[in-house]
């Protein structure tokens, strides 16, 4: 029986004379239900004959559209499936394995695709598959949907096929070869086996052709000591997982140091297992990743690491070259040689008698963990070559000039001077994903896929071989390098039959696209040997007379090629904590010397001075200040990859670039620095710099006490008073608990020993969770968005242990206060930890008793959720949180032109994950323990029909962290590994006392 009740929406309705409800009743649908624009006129579908399921198809489509048309908001128009693609089942995502190559970052990844749109990279797990996603190549995902990508050929600034692009390549690669002209491919390290043929036959069809090979990162030096050696140009690979001592000689091995992808294996050796855990000493200028973990950090000049450099030697190899006494060096070089093969030593100086040294230590160790025969060949630029291609075309000798996956214009120190001598190349082509600075110089622009709709392959080191597929169709009018080269070869295969023709391993060509990766068995090279004694000579002389200037690559940023990827510009740097920018590190010393300064103003932001920095020449003004711990004295860092402008948003182009300080390619520079006036703004999302002795937050002890002592010891449980008797503080509650021991309950452990910082995590979360990108201005405002942080820790004397000593000694309340005062300010030279603090999905969670709305709730399997339509945005719950880990949505940021980020166009929002809702303002968000991902989980395994395995539930921090720092899972399975971590003696929970019982549990930080 029908009910006769009649609803009002609002109180205006009761008016009959109300002009609202008349308008309302006019326009009840907000848009025309488009029927007939998708059933065609009524006519032709009367004099239609057709099929009773067919009829059912329209009659669906227009009763959906009549129930979308019934909603407030406006319609927009949908056209179903009509013939389903058999690979995609709407709703459940696809995996594609995939490689990542971009000439500066190479990782084995998994390509999460939805509908057909890749919205995610994950590791690829498989045997074999090592080199693992890090922020960058995680963020890489978004930089496919970058709407300012070049979407068509160009010849001359406009418009053009690629045929007449390839119509003008070719005749004047053919000109060049009846004129005896100089035709030369340009290309970044590409470690594709099949480009490398393709380039081969080219060159033997073109004699006048030469390859040369250009990284805007250069590890020549290191190639050139590498090949003297063991007669190979590559580098050698390390396994720090083996090593017991690691000495590291301004080598950032746990950032970008000849590739990367080292993380893994360090961190399995400094989890204390048996007792034991590796030694880690760190000599460097820039305090980076690597000596944040290192047990034992020296800063150092870079002319003194050489000095130190010939001093290890000098230990183990018994040589008695002169140069001068460290008694740091000297303890560690002691402790290397007795590692024996258990020992190794790395080092970043660019200089070619330093890294043949390193080649000499390690074969002296006989290091297990030093690998010259699986290289890698991730890095294959060759400084020498590059100059005189510079030479040649300035000379008139170029003829044609293609270049492939470089920006020379941009990356080279004489950035200037390439670009002027391009005039003087007759043609100059480039293969490009963006009209860049090299783009718009030359005069054929070729716009080339993404890798993520790309065909190839690529060999990361030497007996592996991997294969990138295409996970979705080209989305604009591209064409690959390799393509080109077969059309210049005369070969009419497509790229994809030519790879799939040269494979010949031991897996099918179908296993090996479904594997990712296939391992044969590599040959080591032979070389002619090097006089180590005579490079460690020349070393010895090193003497440092001016303020060196050490250029690096930030962990977000990397070299610059995604500059206009805000999931990267917005990434806080994991030492300084700043997004938005790059600036010049100076020691607290050297600061006060020149009158340098860092303060906080009345909104919270961080400001700093200006300089101008001076090297051969060349000067970069306007450069912003951040007083560094742990900078070494008489030194200053500044990373490379800001300062572009072209093919960026306005937002995007922030930074100095750095790269004209890159002279000769050399990372080390004497610079004159002089301060200018005004004062920068910094985008800092951390302006708490040390822990002041509260040592429940981090614990920590060292390797002695954790063996020798019982846990109660170092691994204190804090206590509360209960009938005037002092009871561990977790027995005592203030609710009755709930019994969460049938069905799931979700922990996630978070080990601080194996985490290294690095951020891998942070960028995952934004693409699993549709975390939006707030810019600059709302950064420094503290409205950063990211539901996961990575906090970073200094000491404030030159150990934590000291801080709690000094905490300690204080007494009396005018003590305290001028003690903890100063505590504030971090040592010239301090400890480092790192902490990520998401949500803490609390058991007894003071979030969810303020809230008015019971918008924030406890799930039964331990997750904090947040019902966003419930949330009426009073922050009651922020306030009440004691981890300060929920963040408000002030604004919308979707399609929204005053966030102009991926998320206002159309393109940009393709990657948004359809399983999480984008969220509108005024709504509190924050880690929901990636719910979405453990149910997806529990309904594989019930249509399956089976119980989740360990190690199948997942959330995006816990599988994109490839230290194994992050797991995952369920503590009701009690043989699970997150079961066995959450009873281990290192584990705590983070502010116990307070009686939130967590379910992220953290395991205390063991120091050598």
């Amino acid at each position: 029986m029908s009910s006769n009740k009649k609803y009002w929406k609002s109180v205006e309705e009761l008016n009959e004379n109300s002009s609202i409800v008349e308008t309302l009743r006019n326009n009840e649908f907000v848009e025309e239900i488009p029927t007939d624009e998708f059933l065609g006129d009524a006519a032709s579908l009367a004099s239609s004959s057709t099929t009773r399921r067919d009829f059912l198809k329209y009659v669906g489509f227009s009763t959906a559209a009549a129930t979308l048309a019934a909603c407030e908001g406006p319609v927009h128009k949908s056209i179903p499936y009509v013939v389903q693609p058999e690979e995609i089942i709407p709703g459940l995502a696809d995996y594609y394995a995939t490689s990542f190559s971009d000439g500066f970052d190479f990782a084995n990844i998994l390509v999460k695709t939805r509908e057909g749109r890749p919205i995610k990279i994950e590791n690829n797990k498989i045997e074999g598959a090592n080199f693992h996603a890090n922020a960058r190549v995680h963020a890489s995902v978004l930089s496919l949907y970058d709407n300012l990508r070049l979407k068509t050929s160009k010849i001359a600034g406009k418009d053009a096929s690629w045929d007449e692009a390839n119509a003008k390549i070719k005749a004047s690669v053919a000109d060049a070869k009846a004129k005896g002209g100089k035709v030369v491919l340009l290309t970044n390290t590409s470690a594709s086996p099949s480009t490398d043929r393709l380039i081969g036959q080219f060159l033997a069809a073109n004699p006048n052709a030469k390859h040369v090979v250009y990284d805007a990162v250069s590890s020549s030096d290191a190639l050139d000591a590498f090949q003297m050696v063991y007669g190979e140009r590559a580098l050698a690979d390390y396994d720090f997982s083996k090593a017991n001592t690691i000495v590291s000689v301004g080598a950032d091995f746990l950032g970008d140091w000849q590739g990367g992808g080292f993380d893994a294996g360090y961190a399995q050796g400094r989890i204390p297992q048996n007792g034991k855990m590796s030694k880690h000493f760190q000599f460097e200028a820039n305090m980076t990743l690597s000596g944040a973990a290192a047990d034992k950090r020296v800063p150092m000049t870079v002319a003194n690491q050489k000095q130190a450099l010939v001093q290890i030697y000098n230990v183990i190899t018994g040589a008695s070259v002169s140069a001068a006494n460290n008694p740091e060096v000297a303890k560690a070089a002691q402790q290397l040689k007795a590692a024996g093969s258990k020992g190794v030593l790395v080092s970043g100086i660019d200089d070619k008698n330093a890294q043949l040294l390193v080649l000499a230590i390690n074969r002296a160790l006989s290091s297990e963990a030093f690998n010259p025969v699986n290289t890698r060949q991730i890095r294959k630029g060759n400084n020498s070559e590059v100059k005189q291609l510079i030479a040649d075309m300035n000379s008139g000798a170029v003829h044609t000039l293609i270049m492939n996956g470089v920006n020379p214009v941009y990356t080279l120190s004489n950035g200037a001077e390439f670009a002027t001598a391009l005039k003087k190349v007759k043609l100059a082509a480039t293969f490009t994903m963006k009209e860049d600075e090299t783009a718009l110089a030359s005069s054929i622009a070729v716009a080339t896929p993404h890798y993520l709709e790309s065909w190839g392959d690529v060999s990361i080191v030497k007996g592996q071989y991997a294969i990138t597929q295409p996970t979705i169709r080209p989305l604009f009018d591209t064409v690959q390098f390799q393509d080109a080269l077969l059309s210049w070869t005369g070969n009419a295969q497509t790229y994809y039959d030519y790879i799939r023709t040269s494979w010949s391993g031991a897996k099918s060509w179908n296993q090996l696209v479904h594997d990712g990766v296939a391992i044969s068995e590599a040959v080591a090279g032979s070389g002619v040997g090097a006089d180590f004694n005579a490079a460690a000579g020349v070393l010895a002389k090193a003497k440092g007379t001016q303020t060196e200037l050490v250029l690096y690559t930030k962990t977000g940023m990397g070299d610059g090629q995604q500059a206009n990827n805000p999931w990267l510009q917005e990434f806080p740097d994991p030492i300084t904590r700043a997004s938005w920018d790059n600036y010049v590190t100076v020691s607290k010393s050297d600061a006060e010397a020149w009158g340098l300064e860092n303060w906080n103003v009345a909104n919270g932001g961080l400001n700093g001075s200006y300089v101008t920095l001076s090297a051969n020449g060349v000067k970069l003004e306007k450069v912003p200040v951040m007083i560094q711990p742990g900078q070494a004295k008489g030194t200053v860092g500044l990373a490379l990859g800001y300062g572009r402008k072209a093919s960026l948003k306005e937002e995007m182009q922030v930074g100095v670039n750095a790269y004209a300080l890159y002279s000769n390619f050399n990372n080390v520079q004497n610079v004159s620095i002089a301060k200018e006036d005004g004062e920068h703004e910094f985008a800092c999302v951390q302006l708490q710099k040390t822990l002041m002795g509260r040592g429940d937050i981090i614990k920590e002890t060292s390797l002695e006490v954790f063996n020798t002592k019982d846990a109660a010891e170092w691994n204190i449980m804090p206590v509360v008073s209960l009938d005037h008797k002092e009871v561990a503080a977790t027995s005592v509650d203030l609710w009755e608990s709930f019994d969460r021991s049938i069905g799931h309950h979700f922990n996630l452990s978070i080990d601080l020993n194996a985490c290294t910082g690095c951020g891998a995590c942070v960028i995952a979360c934004h693409a699993e969770n549709n975390v939006p990108v707030v810019g600059k201005s709302e950064v420094r405002r503290s409205r950063d968005m990211h539901w996961l942080r990575i906090d970073r820790y200094y000491s404030s004397e030159t150990t934590f242990e000291g801080d709690n000593k000094t905490k300690a000694a204080s007494s009396g309340l005018m003590d305290s206060i001028s003690t903890l005062r100063g505590m504030e300010d971090p040592s010239e030279n301090p400890q480092i930890a790192f902490q990520p603090v998401m949500c803490q999905h609390c058991n007894h969670a003071p979030c969810e008793t303020v809230c008015p709305v019971a918008a924030t709730s406890h799930g039964r399997q331990g997750q904090n959720q947040m019902a966003y339509n419930r949330c009426v945005g009073t922050r009651y719950c922020a306030n009440n949180c004691p981890y300060k880990v929920r963040r408000f949505n002030w604004f919308l940021y979707n399609k929204n032109e005053e966030f102009n980020y991926h998320m206002n166009d159309d393109l940009g929002r393709m990657v948004i994950n359809p399983d999480v809702n984008v969220r509108s303002r005024g709504v509190m968000e924050k880690c929901s323990m990636c719910i979405q991902m453990t149910q997806a989980t529990i309904l594989k395994a019930k249509n399956e029909g089976r119980l989740v395995k360990d190690g199948e539930f997942q959330t995006a921090c816990s599988n994109a962290c490839t230290s194994g720092a992050m797991v995952f899972g369920d503590v009701n399975d009690k043989e699970s590994q997150v079961a066995k971590l959450a009873e281990d003696k290192r584990a705590y929970h983070l502010l116990e006392h307070i009686g939130t019982k967590p379910n992220v549990v953290y395991h205390v930080k063991v120091r050598n």
